[in-house]
C-alpha cells in the first residue's frame, strides 16, 4: 500500500450527537495517524468550495444549508491506503445501505444527514486539505512505527 493523506469532516449532525470521539477512535484503531484537526463553522462560500463537484445537482443547496447550520470537525489522516480505508470505515452514503460496523451503518439516519464526509480520491484529498489546512497546521511524524515522536 501507499502512504497517503485524506480529508475527513464530521458533519454538524455528528458533532451535535457527540460522535467526534467515536469517529476518531475508529480511525485510530484502524492504524491511521491523525495529523491535523480543527473545529469550525463553515460559511456559505467555503462550503460551496468544499462541495464544488456537486454544484448544479438537485441536492446541492440542501447540502450547503446543512453543512453551514452548525460546527464541523475537520481532520487530516495519514496512513497506508488512507483514502480507501476511510471510505470503507464510513460506509455507503445512504445509511440504509451501509453495513453494520461502518460509521454510517451504525450512526447515520438518512442520506442527507449521514454524519461524515471523506475524500473520494487523491485529487479530492489534496484539494480539500489545502482548502481547510495550511501545511504548517499538519503534524509530521518522524517514524511511522513510533507515533509519539514528531519532527
Amino acid at each position: 500500500m501507499t502512504l497517503e493523506r485524506t480529508f475527513v469532516m464530521v458533519k454538524p449532525d455528528g458533532v451535535q450527537r457527540g460522535l467526534v470521539g467515536e469517529i476518531i477512535r475508529r480511525l485510530e484503531q484502524r492504524g491511521l495517524k491523525l495529523i491535523g484537526l480543527k473545529m469550525l463553522q463553515l460559511d456559505q462560500e467555503l462550503a460551496e468550495r468544499q462541495y464544488a463537484e456537486h454544484k448544479g445537482k438537485a441536492f446541492f443547496e440542501g447540502l450547503i444549508s446543512f453543512v453551514t447550520a452548525g460546527p464541523v470537525v475537520c481532520m487530516v489522516w495519514e496512513g497506508d491506503g488512507a483514502i480507501a480505508q476511510v471510505r470503507t470505515l464510513m460506509g455507503k452514503t445512504n445509511p440504509q445501505e451501509a453495513a453494520p460496523g461502518t460509521i454510517r451503518g451504525d450512526f447515520a439516519q438518512q442520506t442527507g444527514r449521514n454524519i461524515i464526509h471523506g475524500s473520494d480520491s487523491a485529487a479530492s484529498a489534496a484539494r480539500e486539505i489545502a482548502l481547510l489546512f495550511t501545511e504548517r497546521e499538519l503534524v509530521t511524524y518522524v517514524r511511522q512505527d513510533e507515533p509519539w515522536l514528531f519532527e
